[in-house]
């Protein structure tokens, strides 16, 4: 007999800048796992990854307002009140309870899923961060009884306003918890009273993504790439770039990505005088994405706690440079320093702190010896603890469990 499918549930599918989504769920479909994609929001980026095209899942995209939408949600509601109206009423009862803004919005939302489960024999739900998609997941366990889990990353449970009290009931009623560093399972462990949170690390394929000896830029390439926010510490890079011209070091900067930051940034690029060093690049597809780290010298992620709280998890690109052999710099925040060994796998500065990642990034430039015996450890480590097969066929493990129960 086939395994039951698992509902995927995600703010919004695809997403440019959620690579590792999408590389969780091929990989899933790889290793015969049968997926149904629900997804709140419509995409917006306007560019997507090619192997989007790869992915067989259904998709079912909920309608977008739920108040100019209400129509649409009142069928499969009405639905669901006729098939088990005392389950049904329990459930609105506790969304009602729960005197938050959102929480009827959820409820909502998982009404209009709920019929699609049951229609298809869905009995698990995984949801992609801990915010709005844990959420719905937990009205729809309330609405249907099927369980849930999901994998939190980074803002959904670091930044300031997050309701922990919320947080914490998502925690302790999940079949299980995933997280993507041992930092982020420390924190939620806290919160829950519990140690049932999984940390699983975010995997590559390691294939695809493996050093192939290209000959590096001259003038060296510094390379950035991420979304063009504040926890991102682009800033610092741009001053540090700032630094090292100033020191005259021979060397240019790519940063890669797009956000709400880049008219501030490119200011600040202008106003340092950098703009013959410092290139904001904007979004770049994989192919290109894995050509730019292949030229590269030194790969930086300068992360910063954000003033909201705001923070990375452990970013991907990380993971992605190290395996394809770019030594790298990186702040000592969150779960980074279990990827990045100061003068093991890389180099680690403080936080905001420029003039320090500037000297790291000059000693990578300066000592290509060095900086290459740093890649090599870091490649080691990525084989070790990120490979997508292995951590994938983790995870499969426990939500075929959980379909199963």
């Amino acid at each position: 007999m086939a395994e039951p499918a698992i509902a995927y549930l995600l703010k919004m599918y695809p997403r440019f800048s959620e690579t590792f989504v999408l590389a969780e769920l091929l990989e899933l479909e790889r290793q015969g796992v049968r997926l149904h994609i629900f997804s709140l929001k419509k995409p917006d980026d306007g560019v997507f990854h090619a192997d989007v095209a790869r992915l067989r899942a259904r998709v079912t995209y909920l309608p977008e307002s739920v108040l100019l939408d209400l129509r649409a949600y009142a069928a499969p509601h009405r639905e669901l009140f006729a098939r088990d109206p005392r389950r049904y009423a329990g459930a609105l009862a506790t969304a009602v309870a729960q005197r938050r803004r959102t929480a009827v919005k959820h409820f909502l939302r998982a009404g209009f899923i709920a019929p699609h489960l049951q229609r298809h024999g869905i009995t698990h739900v995984h949801a992609h961060f801990a915010s709005a998609p844990a959420a719905v997941a937990l009205h729809l366990h309330w609405l249907t009884g099927a369980s849930y889990s999901f994998t939190a990353h980074a803002k959904d449970i670091y930044i300031d306003g997050t309701d922990n009290e919320a947080l914490r009931a998502k925690l302790r009623a999940a079949r299980f918890v995933v997280t993507v560093s041992d930092f982020n399972r420390r924190h939620l462990s806290g919160l829950a009273g519990s140690g049932g949170i999984v940390r699983i690390y975010n995997g590559l394929d390691l294939d695809r993504f493996a050093p192939n000896g290209v000959h590096r830029d001259d003038p060296p390439l510094v390379l950035a790439v991420g979304r063009l926010i504040e926890k991102k510490g682009l800033a610092d890079l741009v001053r540090a770039c700032a630094l090292l011209r100033g020191r005259g070091c021979s060397f240019r900067c790519t940063i890669v990505g797009k956000g709400p930051l880049e008219a501030e940034l490119r200011a600040l690029v202008r106003a340092l005088g950098v703009e013959d060093v410092v290139e904001l690049a904007g979004p770049q597809p994989r192919e290109q994405l894995l050509e730019l780290y292949r030229r590269a010298s030194v790969f930086a992620a300068p992360c910063i706690v954000g003033s909201d709280g705001n923070r990375d998890g452990l970013p991907t690109v990380l993971v992605e440079a190290m395996a394809l052999g770019v030594p790298v710099v990186s702040t000592d925040v969150t779960g980074i320093p279990e990827l990045v060994e100061d003068g093991r796998t890389g180099l680690l500065v403080p936080q905001r702190a420029p003039e320090a990642l500037a000297d790291a990034i000059g000693r990578l430039l300066d000592d290509r010896p060095g900086a290459a015996r740093l890649a090599a450890a870091a490649r080691t480590r990525v084989e070790r603890d990120f490979d997508l097969h292995v951590n994938v066929a983790q995870l499969r493990s426990l939500l075929e469990e959980a379909a199963r129960a």
